[in-house]
């Protein structure tokens, strides 16, 4: 059985074949925070993805993949119609699976192999199996890495904020603005990112409005929609820091 819906029975832990695959549709889900024994490929052909895990938060577009290690507590949110992608690996494949977290490029022939394991049987024999999921391991171990992850501060005076910068329109203020609104000086705001996030705030504002923008672009929204929502000044001046942040425009980039 691949394909799925929100009426499966499904603990991926109790299935013994060393790869299953999850193939089907959804829209507003919220996975919840969860954990499996098996190492995981998030794939979403079609929409967009938030994931998050040990204090980060990642986006997941089209033509990117997440992998997500064994045993990694982690969430996945869509808040639109998505074609979904999931890939599990046994523990038994570990010397040939990424340790940590990855987002990488999916290229043409990782497609195609995704979509093909995301189909199999969950029966299917391990041996019928075998060369089609090492040349998957061996496309995913070269892909190329991108940095779409957002490292989010700890300190509880951001907590309520940082709930506030999950809302649909809500934008990440200049820092002056956000010390007004949560009360505490630019000073401690800018210690407790260095220290929570390695980065100063105006970096970690610079890569949530990256993530956001790929969120927005992602769910069909025009250029000058994205550049008006997201505060720039121009849609020139948007296409000019996706580019210096991406290396590509973005309709290149999707």
């Amino acid at each position: 059985m691949a394909a799925f819906n929100e009426h499966t029975v499904f603990n991926v832990d109790e299935l013994k074949n060393s790869v299953i695959g999850i193939a089907t549709r959804v829209g507003n889900h919220d996975s919840g925070m969860h954990q499996h024994q098996k190492g995981q490929l998030l794939y979403a052909p079609k929409g967009c993805m938030s994931i998050s895990l040990n204090g980060i938060r990642c986006v997941l577009p089209p033509t990117r993949a997440a992998w997500i290690p064994a045993n990694t507590p982690h969430y996945a949110r869509m808040t639109n119609v998505i074609e979904y992608r999931s890939l599990y690996f046994d523990q038994s494949l570990n010397a040939s699976l990424p340790s940590e977290l990855k987002i990488i490029e999916v290229n043409s022939l990782l497609k195609a192999l995704v979509e093909r394991m995301a189909f199999w049987e969950w029966d299917k024999p391990t041996a019928e199996q075998m060369n089609t999921t090492a040349l998957f391991l061996e496309e995913l171990n070269v892909a190329k890495e991108e940095l779409l992850q957002l490292p989010l501060p700890a300190d509880r005076r951001l907590q309520h904020w940082l709930i506030q910068l999950n809302a649909p329109d809500y934008i990440a203020p200049p820092l002056n603005q956000l010390s007004l609104s949560i009360g505490a000086s630019s000073k401690t705001i800018s210690r407790i990112f260095s220290k929570e996030t390695g980065m100063t705030y105006q970096a970690w504002r610079q890569q949530w409005r990256l993530l956001k923008s790929i969120e927005l672009l992602s769910e069909g929204l025009q250029v000058n929609d994205v550049a008006y929502r997201l505060a720039f000044s121009s849609d020139s001046a948007f296409i000019s820091f996706f580019k210096q942040q991406t290396g590509t425009t973005p309709l290149q980039y999707l």
